[in-house]
């Protein structure tokens, strides 16, 4: 079936649990065929089942280590060999550490630009001809790529140099994606929120309850709602905050 008139496809990674299932989830209840991925295989292997059996989605499955080039050119080759189009990518997989800047492991903050940073880098340019050709046939003219990012790249938060560096170069990764690629019908958009309610911010519970933090469906939600945008408009970023009198901060 041609990208024209065929199933729109997307490719999630760090889709397993948290933000990135719930993406998947909304996808495949709207009819969308999916290429997953995340490091563990059983976690996979359960979300692609019951997508299957509740949506009867097609769903490609890739267990990959997003910080292993290797492993993200294969996310990209198995999604092409499956399907014939792209309409969205989304950039859900991430690796979150906090810590004072005057003690931070430079190691670590190697492996976490590696896979915040350099693993969306590298996906993106291998499947931008896919996006190329999805966005010159379909009938929205368009094809998305969706990074989850932080309000920390956005502005400084305590203990998040390293992660919020990383999620700031993430951000500006869109814009200039939004400069060469969107009159050609692809655009990207970084959504940038505070504190999500998700494993990654469980040991901020102390600092932050979790029941003020913002609802993983939410950020689903906005996620969703960019896939659903024609051509005409480019949403370079989308700032998500808990409401307060804390607005600016994560």
């Amino acid at each position: 079936m041609s990208p024209e008139t065929g199933t729109r496809a997307a490719i999630v990674t760090g889709a397993s649990r948290g933000i990135g299932a719930l993406i998947a989830q909304r996808l495949a209840a709207e009819g969308w065929n999916l290429t997953l991925c995340a490091r563990s295989a059983a976690s996979l292997d359960a979300l692609a089942r019951e997508l299957v059996e509740e949506y009867g989605s097609t769903i490609v499955q890739v267990p990959a280590d997003m910080a292993n080039e290797d492993d993200v050119i294969r996310v990209a080759d198995a999604h092409s060999a499956t399907f014939d189009r792209l309409d969205a990518l989304v950039l859900n997989a991430g690796m979150g550490s906090i810590g004072p800047f005057a003690e931070f492991p430079v190691r670590r903050f190697d492996k976490m630009f590696a896979i915040n940073v350099r693993a969306a880098y590298v996906l993106a340019q291998q499947t931008l001809p896919l996006l190329r050709k999805t966005a010159a046939v379909s009938v929205r003219r368009t094809a998305k790529i969706i990074a989850v990012s932080s309000m920390t790249g956005i502005v400084g938060e305590p203990l998040n140099s390293a992660y919020g560096a990383t999620k700031a170069a993430l951000t500006s990764l869109c814009e200039t994606l939004n400069a060469e690629e969107s009159e050609a019908g692809i655009s990207a958009t970084s959504v940038c929120p505070g504190y999500v309610a998700t494993d990654m911010t469980a040991s901020l519970a102390d600092k932050v309850s979790p029941e003020v933090m913002i609802d993983p469906r939410d950020v689903a939600e906005v996620v969703i709602s960019l896939t659903r945008l024609s051509s005409s408009v480019v949403v370079p970023s989308i700032t998500m905050t808990r409401p307060g009198s804390h607005l600016w901060r994560a």
